[in-house]
């Protein structure tokens, strides 16, 4: 079989990074990711992968997902990754954030590392390989609105995808296997007064009292959980609870009708994220009923549980022998836990640095490219090639 022809790897990268495929809250900013789920496609149909585009439903543009399988059955290696960026701030960067510039050793672009850079990394890593009889599957998975809703995961979850046995996410993480990471929910408390004359406190009903006693609820909570949870392999190895923004009232001689407090909590591996929202809507009712007042909690977006993979399995000891580092805990969430809930053993191992994303001249070092490209092609050729029988734990 001859190696099927396509763009060198800076082409590719360059025609990614072009693509603006940012995905935000803010509708005016949001931009859809089918340009760049187009030219995956056509690249790995090129490569002789069958394709399937799935539509993503998200509150704002129209997006889809890419699962690009190349071989026959459900039990070989998924790669996976996230079609879309953060905003950026163009007049802070050094060059376009759209256009693929080479310079200190480095490439540089909004993507490259977090992480469109990824999926050209998987092509020129398979190309070599396809003249090989695969034994097992190689599945690419390309996602949307990571960076926001992680609506493309939860759709895949939704439709109980099959996928395969193993997955590996190429998020930025040093080269260095990432065997767990903690969740995130970020909720909204809403307390309804009534508002009224300064004067005369029974006039109304302060929400800004109220909030008072929420405030010094969930500070105790936070401490409670800080006691009852601990994992030495996490940095910081207490769950956290930040409380981020608060807004009320709008003048010093009415009293405060209304108040909003916006905070988010990282639960660690063995927490789940429901358990802790009922805890705290229990706590705010009590508050409520001995202050009289309307409390309300709501998700502001739906939360992404922690996510482990023992270390005992023998995906994760695999990657800890090809990266010869052990593997490691993040603060920062990605889709592991969604693939990982489709019964996957998942390992997040990419070769650019979290540290260099979501920030101005987001880049990939050119040091990185051709031993990560090794990386992939020994997880190819071990788990859909050499196809070991090897089983998930």
């Amino acid at each position: 079989m001859s190696t099927p022809i396509l763009p060198p790897l800076s082409e590719m990268l360059a025609n990614l990074i072009a693509s603006n495929s940012i995905s935000s809250a803010n509708p005016q900013l949001d931009q859809t990711n089918q340009p760049v789920i187009t030219q995956l496609a056509t690249w790995f149909e090129t490569l002789g992968f069958q394709v399937d585009l799935m539509p993503v439903h998200t509150t704002h543009n129209k997006k889809l997902n890419l699962i690009a399988r190349y071989g026959e059955g459900t039990s070989g290696l998924v790669l996976a990754g996230h079609t879309d960026t953060v905003p950026c701030d163009e007049h802070l960067w050094q060059s376009n954030p759209f256009q693929l510039t080479e310079r200190d050793d480095a490439y540089f672009g909004l993507g490259i590392c977090d992480m469109k850079g990824f999926f050209p990394l998987i092509i020129e890593a398979v190309k070599p390989l396809l003249a090989q009889k695969f034994q097992s599957p190689l599945v690419i998975v390309a996602t949307a609105d990571e960076e926001t809703s992680m609506d493309g995961a939860r759709a895949l979850v939704d439709a109980q995808k099959k996928l395969g046995r193993f997955a590996l996410i190429g998020e930025p993480t040093n080269m260095k296997p990432i065997n767990m990471h903690k969740g995130i929910m970020m909720e909204r408390v809403s307390i309804h007064g009534s508002s009224g004359h300064s004067s005369d406190p029974s006039l109304g009903n302060n929400a800004l009292d109220a909030m008072y006693y929420v405030l010094g609820d969930l500070m105790q909570f936070r401490q409670q959980l800080a006691s009852q949870f601990n994992n030495p392999l996490f940095t910081v190895p207490t769950p956290t609870m930040n409380l981020g923004c608060i807004h009320g009232g709008d003048n010093p001689n009415r009293i405060c009708g209304s108040c909003e407090l916006a905070f988010d909590l990282r639960p660690l591996p063995g927490m789940k994220t429901e358990d802790l929202r009922d805890s705290i809507r229990k706590r705010l009712a009590l508050i409520a009923e001995q202050r009289s007042i309307d409390i309300e909690l709501n998700p502001l977006f739906p939360s992404v549980e922690a996510f482990e993979t023992p270390a005992q399995s023998q995906f994760v000891q695999y990657c800890q022998q090809l990266t010869q580092q052990q593997a490691e805990s993040v603060a920062f969430a990605t889709e592991a836990p969604f693939l990982r809930s489709l019964g996957m053993d998942t390992v997040v191992l990419g070769p650019g640095d979290i540290a260099r994303a979501h920030q101005p001249d987001e880049c990939l070092p050119l040091s990185r490219i051709n031993p990560f490209i090794k990386i992939l092609q020994q997880l190819i050729h071990h788990y859909c090639i050499a196809s070991p029988g090897l089983k998930a734990t």
